[in-house]
């Protein structure tokens, strides 16, 4: 069976780091991008992506501004997006659903709920 393919899109090289460590040691491949432009380029390929982990707090676009973009590319409206974010105020899940993300994980990251997200993927 193929690794699943996990994008990580995080303005933090430690958060990507972490993630990638962690996703790797659960047999994910991972690819990461430090901004949503970057990840934006790659997202109009036909690289395989499994699943895409977006952090929401991001220099120049963010994940809400982000979010829309990918769910806007037609070979991508189905992927699962999982926003990450430090913001886990009320009301900040569902400011991150209504952009169109799949579900919405919290920082510091629990590893397992997050593999329980991607384990649907």
């Amino acid at each position: 069976m193929p690794k699943k393919r996990v994008m990580i899109i995080d303005d933090d090289s430690r958060n990507i780091f972490a993630l990638t460590a962690t996703l790797k040691a659960k047999s994910f491949e991972c690819l990461s991008c430090l901004n949503a432009r970057d990840a934006l380029d790659i997202l109009r390929t036909d690289a395989v992506i499994d699943a895409i982990l977006i952090d929401m707090m991001m220099p120049d676009m963010d994940g809400y501004e982000a979010i829309p973009r990918i769910k806007n590319l037609e070979n991508r409206k189905d992927t699962p997006i999982f926003s990450v974010t430090a913001q886990a105020m009320v009301g900040d899940r569902e400011k991150c659903l209504r952009a169109g993300a799949t579900d919405y994980i919290a920082k510091p990251i629990d590893v397992d709920r997050l593999l329980q997200l991607l384990s649907g993927v």
